[in-house]
C-alpha cells in the first residue's frame, strides 16, 4: 500500500509510491564521465583572466590556487543595486535587486568532481564556504546566505568545471520563514530543537542511517521528496554553520566526501544539488534550528500532481535507499564509522536550547 508521510520540519506531505515502487539499483544510470581536459574552461588555471577579478584565494597570496573564489560573472543580483523598495501598487512590491552572487571554483583539476577529491581538497573547499561567510555577513544589509552546489544539466550547471555558489541576499524567502515556523512552535511546545529531535530519533532508528562519523549523522529522511534525498547533519547543536569548528570542519570533509562517493559510485555520477541550510543573519544563535547539508540526486521529474498540491511522489522508499547507500564500498582517507543497527553506537549528547538533551 502507499504510505503518506509528513517531514516534521516543514509540516508538509510526501508519498511514497509502492505502486510505482523501483528497487534501489533501478536509479542507476551510466552517465558519461568527465572530460579530463578543460580546454578553454574559464575556471581552469591559466584562463584566470577569463574570469571577473578574483575575490579570495587558497592557498594566499600564492601563485598557484587550490581553491579560487569569483563574482559569478551572470550573477542574479548586484552590488550595485541599492536595494531600495517600492511598489507598483498595493499588490504589487518591488525592490532594486542587490545582493551577492559568487562562484566558488573546487579546485584546479578539470576533472576532479567532489566525490573523487581528496578529504584535504574537500577541507580546502568547506574552509572557502566558511570564510565567505563571514566576508559576505560583514553587509549590514545581507540577511541570508546560501552555500549551494549544481552538479550536471539537469540540476541546472552549464560549465563541467567543479565549482559552488554562494548568494546572499537582503531578504528572507518564505520557504525559509516556513520552516523557521514550524521549529520556533516545536521549540515553544517542547523546548528543544526540531532538527536535534530528528537526528536522535533517525539514530534510533538506526534503518535510515547510512553513516555515521564523530560529529555528523548522514540518513535518508523519513518523508523524503525525492529517491536518495540525504541530509548531512551535526551531532552538536550549532544554528550557523559558519560556526563550525576546525574539527569538525575535518570531519565533515570527511563525511561528504564520503557520502557523495557513494552517490557516485552506486548511481552511477547522478545529477544533483546540495545545499547548505543555516540560520538567517539575526538568527545565528538561535537555540531552535540546526544547520545542515540537503542532497538531492535528480533522479525523478516533479509532474503535474507535485506541481499542482505540493505534495512530491517519491518511488523510492528511504530505508531502502539507506541500506543500498550502506553497501557501496568506497576508498576514504578517514574512514566513517558505518550505522547499521542502533545499538553499535552510544548515543551522543546533543545540545537543544543550552540543555543536554
Amino acid at each position: 500500500m502507499p504510505e503518506l508521510r509528513q517531514d516534521p520540519s516543514t509540516k508538509e506531505w510526501v508519498i511514497i509510491a509502492t505502486e510505482r515502487a523501483k528497487r534501489p539499483h533501478e536509479f542507476q544510470r551510466p552517465n558519461p564521465p568527465v572530460t579530463a581536459s578543460g580546454l578553454g574552461c574559464v575556471f581552469c588555471p591559466g584562463n584566470e583572466h577569463k574570469t571577473p577579478p578574483e575575490l579570495w584565494r587558497f592557498p594566499y597570496r600564492s601563485k598557484t590556487w587550490t581553491v579560487r573564489v569569483v563574482p559569478n560573472k551572470f550573477a542574479a543580483l548586484s552590488t550595485q543595486a541599492t536595494g531600495s523598495r517600492g511598489e507598483e501598487s498595493p499588490l504589487y512590491h518591488r525592490m532594486d535587486g542587490f545582493g551577492y552572487h559568487e562562484v566558488i571554483v573546487e579546485t584546479p583539476h578539470h576533472d576532479r568532481p567532489m566525490p573523487l577529491m581528496e578529504t584535504e581538497e574537500v577541507k580546502q573547499v568547506l574552509f572557502a564556504f566558511r570564510e565567505r561567510y563571514w566576508a559576505l555577513r560583514k553587509d549590514q544589509r545581507i540577511k541570508l546566505v546560501l552555500i549551494f552546489k549544481n552538479h550536471g544539466p539537469t540540476a541546472g550547471t552549464s560549465l563541467e568545471h567543479p565549482h559552488c555558489q554562494v548568494i546572499a541576499t537582503p531578504v528572507i524567502p518564505s520557504y525559509i520563514r516556513h520552516k523557521y515556523d514550524v521549529a520556533i512552535r516545536h521549540y515553544d511546545d517542547t523546548g528543544r530543537c526540531i532538527y536535534c529531535d530528528i537526528v536522535r530519533a533517525e539514530k534510533e532508528a538506526a534503518e535510515r542511517v547510512v553513516q555515521h562519523s564523530e560529529h555528523f549523522l548522514v540518513f535518508e529522511p523519513f518523508a523524503s521528496r525525492s529517491p536518495f534525498e540525504t541530509w548531512i547533519a551535526p551531532l552538536r547543536h550549532n544554528s550557523c554553520f559558519a560556526r563550525v569548528t576546525d574539527e569538525e570542519l575535518g570531519d565533515l570533509a570527511a563525511v561528504l566526501r564520503e557520502t557523495l562517493a557513494r552517490l557516485y559510485y552506486g548511481l552511477g555520477n547522478p545529477d544533483f544539488n546540495f545545499v547548505i541550510h543555516t540560520a538567517p543573519a539575526e538568527d545565528e544563535a538561535k537555540p531552535y534550528y540546526l544547520w545542515h547539508i540537503q542532497i538531492l540526486p535528480r533522479l525523478a521529474t516533479p509532474a503535474g500532481f507535485e506541481i499542482g498540491s505540493g505534495i512530491y511522489v517519491n518511488p523510492c522508499f528511504p530505508e531502502e535507499a539507506a541500506s543500498f547507500l550502506r553497501n557501496v564500498r568506497v576508498e576514504s582517507t578517514k574512514p566513517a564509522v558505518i550505522a547499521r543497527v542502533k545499538q553499535e553506537q552510544p548515543t551522543p549528547q546533543v545540545r537543544c536550547g543550552g540543555h543536554e538533551k
